[in-house]
């Protein structure tokens, strides 16, 4: 029964994180299930303090759905916990080394590694049976067609550049195009198995982590270089200020250009706006074919609000799909969101989807008409954040005054065209700290940390 209750954990959480995310973290975790008491063991105390800081909510409320109330949640290293079913330091040292002589005495070659507990063993995802996203559910037009048009090409030989990197701020379809290329290539591929990894800067950042702290560096290269024949990597921005990564994967990507191998890069910056990156790992990334996503017009908008209503096997009307598409402006990701409310609230109340219960929906988002501009914006974060605008400008590191200026960075770049230069200028700060600052609010957000959580909520506020 309790096996049973940690395997549709396992199942939910599957869904809920990133392929990757669970795949590394998730799927090394033990678990004993008794009443409300859920603990888990992780192979290391490496492990361990990262799932207690990362994952724990979502392991929680995963567990809240499955046992039907809320647990008590407590995760540890194997190593350290003592009683039934644990198993000591020494003893799996000594197992380890019985098995090991039981090997060479077969005359079979025995490995020479630190054996550290870290997920090493586990393959890069190649997720050929979880792609998200298609060609056919992207609707295309004047703002996304040159990149579009990109993406299926890398999908053919003929004319496919060798890397192509795609640039937008978030929520306009880069994800999207990522996966459809995956999904494509991994259906047309004439061999068994697809040789396509699809991972996000911090993913290929913690494998290589993980494998310098378990010796398995030639591995780790060998599996990102060797295996692969189209490399798909998302949020490259992470690699700011990270030397040995960047090292890495600008290797990586020699190698690959080498065999001829086709790359997909991802960024909500451009290569020009990086900030303490590598200048060879630079002229790499503009060695490539760029293209940029625009922000959709209004005919693009009201056309992915009738193909998502398509895909929710919904009626919705003409005035209604435009009055979504001339709300919900900057973010397609929030303009299918919207739809999604708006036709789940129907369903539950049994009612037509109609303008009256579309406001309804719309009451709960942050509307773009009209966009905010500079000034609305650092106004609702001090109010947000119950701060004075002389705060936002000046010196101080204190936690709450990074976190707000951090989000007044993202909201500025997101809602205005200003540069990354012209917002620190407004702030009293380099573009890089811009940068950065972006780049910690859009992580935070897209693992769904409690302080994502609540920074999404801060900024659905704005209207």
């Amino acid at each position: 029964m309790l096996t049973d209750a940690w395997s549709q954990v396992l199942s939910l959480l599957e869904k809920m994180l990133n392929p990757g995310l669970f795949q590394v973290w998730i799927k090394p975790l033990r678990a004993e299930i008794k009443g409300n008491c859920a603990q888990l063991f992780a192979p290391n105390e490496f492990v361990a303090a990262w799932v207690r800081d990362k994952l724990t909510v979502q392991i929680s409320e995963a567990l809240t759905q499955v046992l039907g109330q809320t647990p008590n949640v407590r995760i540890e290293a194997r190593a350290q916990v003592k009683g039934e079913g644990a198993v000591s330091a020494s003893s799996a040292s000594s197992a380890a080394q019985v098995s090991l002589a039981s090997l060479a005495a077969k005359g079979t070659p025995v490995p020479v590694q630190q054996d550290l507990g870290l997920p090493l063993n586990l393959p890069l995802p190649r997720r050929t049976a979880t792609w998200r996203f298609s060609f056919d559910d992207f609707v295309v037009g004047p703002c996304n067609e040159l990149a579009a048009a990109a993406s299926r090409s890398v999908c053919r030989d003929a004319n496919s550049p060798g890397l192509l990197f795609l640039s937008s701020t978030p929520g306009l379809g880069k994800t999207h195009l990522l996966h459809a290329i995956g999904r494509t290539l991994s259906q047309e591929s004439n061999r068994r198995q697809s040789k396509i990894v699809c991972l996000t800067a911090e993913e290929f950042t913690t494998r290589l982590i993980l494998a310098i702290k378990g010796r398995e560096v030639e591995r780790f290269k060998a599996s990102v270089r060797d295996g692969v024949d189209v490399l798909l990597l998302e949020d490259v921005h992470f690699f700011q200020g990270k030397a040995r990564t960047q090292d890495e994967l600008l290797s990586t990507l020699k190698s690959l250009n080498s065999r001829g191998c086709k790359v997909v890069l991802t960024s909500s910056f451009l290569p020009k706006e990086f900030a303490d990156m590598d200048t060879q790992l630079m002229s790499r990334f503009s060695s490539g074919f760029l293209a940029v996503i625009d922000r959709p017009d209004f005919e693009t908008r009201r056309r992915i609000v009738e193909c998502k209503a398509k895909n929710l096997s919904a009626q919705v009307p003409d005035d209604v799909a435009a009055l979504l598409a001339e709300r919900v402006t900057s973010d397609v990701r929030q303009l299918e969101s919207c739809l999604s409310n708006l036709v789940l609230k129907a369903r539950l109340l049994n009612r037509v989807i109609s303008l009256d219960l579309a406001w309804q929906v719309l009451d709960n988002y942050a509307l773009d008409h009209p966009s905010p501009d500079l000034c609305h914006i650092t106004d609702f974060i001090c109010r947000a954040f119950n701060l004075k605008e002389a705060d936002l400008r000046s010196k101080t590191r204190k936690r709450n005054l990074v976190i707000a200026r951090n989000t007044a960075f993202y909201l500025v770049r997101k809602h205005t065209d200003l540069s990354l230069a012209d917002i620190g200028g407004h702030f009293g700060r380099k573009h890089s700290t811009v940068l950065k600052g972006i780049t910690n609010i859009e992580r935070e957000i897209s693992i769904q940390t409690p302080l994502g959580r609540h920074l999404e909520n801060v900024i659905e506020r704005l209207n």
